[in-house]
């Protein structure tokens, strides 16, 4: 894992994707597939960081747009010639059903209030559009963001902590949330939406395969394939895609 430019811009905000490998290439064909014909609308990328995804997306949809709280990010996302807007997920600068689509990609857990981000993304979804949501899931072995230790940040998977109790979990990892299956049922309770896709999934080991490809590819292979056993319940992230009624 390589370590972020700023420590801590990455431990508020995470570390955005500056590059594209295969675990990368993978979500985005579970979020065309996610989005089926309504890639002849318009997508927001809800969090879109320096624009990987908003660049990629950018190919298969009529129309784009990318918004990030991060200024400095949304200067490198810019130069990528598409729509990007400075703003927050909690009050987003759209009308009622605007989007036929949504992304959420590692963005919720950064968020100062999860369920005013929820309840903005289905109001500005259209009826009929869909949410793709990737947000980390509780049940796998490390916390990904780093953890604080007496009042200083250290980056990098730390192991466990999400499996201790919530109120000493989060004294370890202020900084990021973490969700269970449950957590994330709360979000839309009471909202008009159905569940098109509710899994775990694991991940890409790209950093493996570029040191040790043969061994990188076979633990690829493995982890994938328990994607479809009870074991995916350890599974790095949770992937959901949510339609609007």
């Amino acid at each position: 894992m390589t370590e972020p430019r700023n420590l801590q811009k990455a431990a508020l905000r995470g570390e955005p994707s500056y590059v594209w490998r295969d675990g990368q290439r993978r979500r985005l064909e579970m979020i065309l597939e996610a989005a089926g014909e309504r890639t002849a609308g318009t997508a927001l990328v809800d969090g879109c960081g320096v624009g990987m995804y908003l660049h990629h997306m950018s190919e298969s949809f009529a129309r784009v747009v990318g918004l990030d709280i991060e200024f400095e990010r949304l200067k490198e996302a810019q130069s990528l010639e598409i729509t990007v807007l400075n703003g927050v997920g909690e009050h987003l600068p759209f009308p009622n059903n605007s989007y036929n689509l949504v992304l959420s990609h590692e963005v919720l857990e950064h968020v100062q209030d999860d369920q005013a981000t929820i309840n903005e993304i289905v109001r500005v979804l259209k009826p009929g559009g869909r949410l793709v949501l990737f947000c980390p899931n509780r049940g796998y072995p490390f916390e990904t963001h780093g953890h604080y230790w007496k009042g200083k940040y250290h980056f990098g998977n730390t192991p466990l902590i999400n499996y201790l109790p919530r109120a000493w979990r989060d004294r370890l990892a202020p900084h990021v949330n973490v969700y269970t299956r449950r957590d994330l049922m709360k979000l839309f309770t009471g909202l008009p939406v159905k569940f098109i896709q509710r899994k775990t999934i694991l991940g890409a080991y790209d950093n493996i395969i570029a040191r040790r490809p043969k061994l990188g590819r076979f633990l690829r292979r493995l982890l994938q394939w328990l994607e479809k056993t009870p074991f995916q319940r350890l599974g790095l992230s949770h992937f959901w895609v949510v339609e609007k009624t």
